[in-house]
């Protein structure tokens, strides 16, 4: 697991854990944070599997 993996799925948990205090205070503005983390994560995730493929 390489750099870029290991920060995607950290942005993916902070990312779930902001949204679900978004949805437990109703902070609209949370939810969305949230969301746009776990998205950042997913990007950054799918570039660590790209960098893995190619360094192989």
């Amino acid at each position: 697991m390489n750099k870029e993996k290991l920060s995607g799925n950290v942005d993916q948990v902070k990312g779930e854990a902001k949204e679900q205090w978004g949805r437990l205070t109703d902070d609209d503005s949370k939810v969305v944070e949230g969301k746009v983390d776990k998205a950042k994560g997913k990007v950054k995730e799918g570039v660590g599997e790209v960098k893995d493929t190619f360094s192989k």
